[in-house]
């Protein structure tokens, strides 16, 4: 039986914990108190140390120093299943779930208890109803979108009963409708006195949703805030350290179609990918065209096609700088100016356990490489190049690719394929779970890079982004690309709605019409 001092205790704890690498020290000293029934955010650019502190509070790796406290009384968790018996529950940024198994049978392997599915799936209803997150148990996970799959992750914590559940960019896959719709759940789940810590590189939802915030910066804490009393400017400064610079956006005229799109239609070679239909689309030098949409709508599908990775049945149905390279492959495309950062920054935009040097000869092979040789001396200057110029936290031009935090592999990747100079820049996701200041850099990199004369492509599920960066802007949704717009011409409502297939709803409302 509890006493009551462990009663009115904080939820979590931590006293000077600190995890230490080769060559890095992740978390030096971090206190964090997490009371019950509280919204809190952890907040920190990457390489900050929030990740490992997670890791740490859900056992998958051991402090080197430092205690935990949970609920008054000193504890060690020694894994995953030690966290949950406790009540810690944790919906990961990347979901894991079996795209050809049910709801309720990926749910099933999740459990540390095994429990027959017709019961589990009754149990999946009655929650995921009460917490205003309905899933069907019995329906196949390939088949749900991706704010759906979200909502399963969510429901596998929620059955367990969790009394603190952490939340790691919980936002990054959805609309903003479905963002509201998560934030009534949380608050619901706070008010009934779980304790609830949100990972977010978004300061508006931040200052929205969290009573306390907890700032890292190099593995220390540099400062606590209440995120509703702050501005965006002074929770950025207590992340980076100084003020945040805003992007600039100067209008001017586009030049020549340097990337036309001819009624691209595409099956996708994925199973449960989405096919392309009849896209239609011109991108010119000295503009930035954005793409939003939901994850798992033909964006994937859509790189593919014009980077060459999947081709066309048509060669004309890509063209670059009025070429058909709608079957040429991706080498022949680069040789045109062409330069793409992918979605997966660790394994398709670099080779994970190659040296920095290395992945630049990745795309920089042509002036890297001479009659077979590689020219080591000048991939390692170009590697030093991007490091500098984007402030890439590393070891040096020798450092592995997977050594690096997910922000600072990305603005290397953004950097090498911007140091090129391309005539046709595709961009997919190009700050997903990047923080603020480095957010910043790539988005006005990619500015900087039209304003000399690049066509850019940026498929990205930030609406926010899309209005400050985009000189227009069109949705995907299942496999269909919907008008372009000027920012001036449309809003974030409008978007979010036709990132939910209303312009498709819409245009075929128009055809029954006529």
């Amino acid at each position: 039986m509890p006493s009551q001092a462990e009663l009115n205790a904080p939820r979590l704890v931590l006293r000077g914990i600190s995890k230490r690498y080769p060559g890095v020290v992740a978390n030096d000293g971090v206190d964090l108190c997490v009371q019950r029934g509280e919204i809190h955010a952890l907040m920190g650019e990457n390489g900050a140390g929030k990740s490992t502190l997670m890791k740490i509070v859900y056992g998958v790796t051991r402090p080197d120093e430092g205690q935990i406290e949970w609920e008054g009384r000193p504890v060690t968790i020694a894994n995953p299943k030690a966290a949950r018996a406790l009540g810690i529950g944790m919906v990961f940024q990347h979901f894991s779930l079996f795209e050809t198994l049910s709801v309720a049978e990926n749910i099933s392997l999740a459990l540390d208890q095994r429990e027959a599915l017709p019961q589990l799936g009754e149990r999946i209803r009655e929650v995921s109803q009460r917490y205003g997150l309905p899933v069907d148990p019995q329906r196949l996970v390939h088949s749900m979108s991706v704010g759906e799959r979200q909502r399963v992750e969510i429901v596998r914590c929620l059955l367990q009963r969790p009394r603190l559940l952490i939340m790691d960019e919980p936002t990054s896959v959805l609309t903003p409708q479905a963002v509201r719709v998560l934030f009534e759940t949380l608050r619901r789940l706070a008010a009934e006195g779980v304790s609830i810590l949100y990972i977010s590189h978004k300061l508006d939802e931040i200052r929205e949703l969290c009573g306390t915030a907890t700032v890292l910066r190099g593995g220390r804490v540099s400062g606590t805030a209440t995120p509703a009393t702050q501005s965006n400017a002074s929770l950025a400064r207590l992340m980076i350290g100084n003020e945040l610079t805003e992007c600039r956006l100067t209008p001017r005229e586009a030049g020549d179609i340097r990337l036309e799109l001819t009624n691209l239609t595409l099956a996708s070679p994925d199973p449960f990918g989405t096919s392309l239909h009849n896209i239609d689309l011109r991108v010119r030098s000295g503009e930035i065209i954005g793409i939003a949409g939901v994850s798992g709508n033909g964006q994937t599908e859509l790189m593919a096609a014009i980077s060459g990775e999947t081709p066309c049945t048509d060669a004309g149905q890509v063209r670059l700088g009025g070429l058909p390279v709608g079957q040429s492959d991706p080498a022949r495309r680069r040789t045109l100016g062409l330069a793409f950062v992918p979605e997966d920054r660790l394994g398709h935009g670099a080779v994970p356990e190659m040296s920095l040097a290395d992945n630049a000869l990745l795309t920089g092979a042509a002036s890297m490489v001479r009659r077979g040789l590689v020219k080591m001396r000048t991939a390692r200057a170009f590697a030093e190049q991007v490091i500098a110029a984007y402030k890439v936290k590393c070891n040096g031009t020798q450092s592995a690719a997977n050594s690096l935090s997910g922000g600072n592999l990305q603005k290397f990747i953004v950097g090498r394929e911007i140091s090129h100079e391309p005539e046709v820049m595709l961009a997919a996701q190009p700050t997903w779970g990047v923080d603020v200041g480095a957010a910043q850099m790539i988005r006005q990199a990619l500015i900087d890079l039209r304003d000399r004369g690049g066509a850019v492509l940026v498929v990205s599920e930030e609406l926010d982004e899309l209005f400050s960066i985009c000189d227009r802007i069109a949705v995907i949704a299942s496999g269909q690309l919907s008008p372009l717009r000027t920012p001036a011409e449309t809003s974030i409502e409008e978007i979010g709605s036709w990132m939910a297939g209303g312009f498709i709803q819409r245009e075929e409302a128009e055809r029954a019409a006529a």
